[in-house]
Order: C-alpha cells, then structure tokens, then sequence
C-alpha cells in the first residue's frame, strides 16, 4: 500500500519455465498452497470501502484499517500504514452491484499477540 517492505536475509532457490507461445498478456503464476495459510488460526479483522470507483473503495478500506489500529492498538498513522502494507489483504468483495464497488482489507489477526 505505501511501499513499506520487510526486508530479512534469506535464500531461496526459484525454477522458472518458459512456456514459448503462451501469448499472455499479463504475468500469471500459480501458488500450489494457500500464501496464508499459517495466519488463518485467530481469524482477521476486516474493512471495507463502497465507493463508485474501486481505487477510491481500496483507500476507504485502508483508512478505516489505520484507524482501527490506531484505536485498538494505539499505533501513529505512520506505523498503522506501514503495518498495512505488509500485513494487509486488500480483495474486491463485490462488483455486480454498480456503482457501488467493494474493497475489503483483511488484517490476519494472529500477527499480535
């Protein structure tokens, strides 16, 4: 959401294929397990946004989240921010409903204690 990262020294090691002749027009890649799989277990704490445009709905959903955070929590909106960036899930929630667009930003709950 802002960039924030967490950085840590690891290695991995990747295996790219190359599929000669897909024509994609994006990247695509598959995740052969859930990614959160080991956040799941305290649930999550989610907001949203409804708004007629779904960058508008996302910014909605994420000031609600620092705002939580800040009240629950007692984090600045700095650090709530930050948090969001690399703990957050922001997901489209509904689209069939024009002109009113959902985003939901899901905070896995197990990240404190």
């Amino acid at each position: 959401m802002c960039g924030t990262a967490i950085e840590s020294p690891m290695r991995i090691r990747l295996r790219f294929d190359l599929v000669k002749g897909a024509g994609l027009r994006r990247p695509q890649f598959f995740i052969p397990d859930a990614p959160t799989r080991h956040l799941d277990g305290k649930g999550y704490y989610v907001t949203t946004g409804i708004a007629p445009d779904l960058m508008q709905a996302a910014k909605d959903a994420v000031r609600d989240m620092i705002d939580y955070l800040g009240k629950e929590y007692g984090l600045e909106p700095p650090l709530a921010y930050a948090l969001c960036s690399v703990a957050v899930d922001l997901r489209i929630s509904e689209v069939v409903d024009a002109p009113n667009w959902v985003v939901s930003a899901y905070l896995p709950r197990s990240i404190f204690r």
